[in-house]
């Protein structure tokens, strides 16, 4: 079977969920990849209880809040979704950019007038740490991200890292957990500096415990369930610091996958656009959120919002340039009903 549609959205992040929102409000239907098994990309999967504070009008929201009002958002438009599949492949069937055809990891096939890509960063993992037998220990103590931190509740967790995942985490599973330790090769943290001056300052009240300058250098658990975590110094002190868990947060490595056989036009594994339109160098090929690039860009869910109702209108154009669209703000036309949609 080969479905039809008007767009397909590539990455199913909150960037990505906005898109097929703005598509919608444009009477163009959608239908979305995403390798995960769930849509709302990075918020969703790995800080689902992690605060953002820079949408507009929401002076705090969780990662996993605001990817499940963005999927709600966009469900009146009715998007198809194939999730736990990756786009493989893409075909130009014209020389316009109006007719492509895509091919999924799963074997599923969409033919669309129009692609936007918000894969993110691409495809990602957690950087591991490299010490001896972790493999027993991951999917049970060991947890490169937090879906919940009640799980931690009473519990002696280990936290090592120097960047925000790493300093932001020890401060709000200090309010849960029996002890946390913060592990860092340096006394310098990277990471917002006045979340960096509390995390000291409750060491100092002994609310937590910094365990500077130090590095993991070994588990110590049995049947999966951590017991110790075993940290050096450079100069070769040691130490045993008990643990129900351990989280490492060293970052993800990043890895575009197909996209990077695409043609397009790539900037340090980024894509490069036309931030008016965010048009790439083949017609008919958007990109939108982090994996896009231009000048002077700024790497925020906000700025990706943007983008994706850039993209839409270019789209919109772009299959229909003999037609006048009067723009109107939402509050003037409401929600299109999705029988109002273009048929392909």
């Amino acid at each position: 079977m080969i479905h039809q549609t008007d767009v397909v959205v590539i990455g199913t992040g909150p960037v990505g969920l906005f898109a097929i929102f703005e598509c919608g409000m444009l009477r163009l239907k959608c239908h979305a990849f995403d390798a995960m098994d769930q849509v709302g990309g990075q918020c969703a999967a790995l800080y689902p209880e992690k605060p953002i504070y820079d949408i507009p009008a929401y002076p705090s929201i969780l990662g996993g809040d605001l990817a499940k009002n963005l999927a709600e958002q966009a469900a009146p438009f009715s998007p198809v979704y194939h999730l736990s599949e990756q786009v493989q492949t893409i075909e130009a069937l014209d020389c316009e950019g109006k007719r492509w055809r895509l091919t999924g990891s799963r074997h599923t096939v969409v033919e669309a007038k129009a692609i936007i890509i918000a894969a993110g960063v691409g495809a990602f993992g957690p950087n591991r740490p490299p010490l001896a037998h972790i493999e027993d220990f991951e999917e049970h103590s060991i947890h490169y991200f937090v879906r919940s931190r009640e799980g931690y509740r009473g519990k002696n967790v280990v936290i090592a890292g120097g960047g925000d995942s790493a300093v932001d985490w020890a401060l709000s599973l200090s309010e849960v957990a029996a002890r946390v330790t913060v592990v860092h090769r340096r006394d310098k943290f990277r990471a917002a500096p006045a979340n960096e001056d509390r995390l000291k300052q409750l060491a100092l009240e002994g609310v937590l415990d910094l365990a500077i300058p130090y590095q993991l250098s070994g588990v110590r658990g049995e049947k999966g369930q951590l017991t110790h975590v075993e940290v050096e110094s450079l100069s070769g002190d040691k130490k045993v610091l008990a643990a129900d868990y351990l989280l490492p947060f060293f970052g993800l490595s990043m890895n575009l996958g197909p996209i990077a056989e695409w043609d397009l036009g790539l900037t340090k594994n980024h894509i490069s656009i036309d931030p008016t339109t965010a048009s790439t160098n083949r017609a008919g090929i958007y990109a939108i959120g982090d994996i896009a690039t231009y000048p002077h860009k700024l790497k925020l869910i906000l700025t990706g919002f943007a983008e994706a109702a850039q993209a839409a209108h270019a789209i919109r154009h772009h299959l229909y340039p003999d037609e006048v669209i009067h723009f109107e703000y939402s509050t003037t036309q409401g929600v299109p009903p999705i029988n109002s949609a273009r048929q392909p």
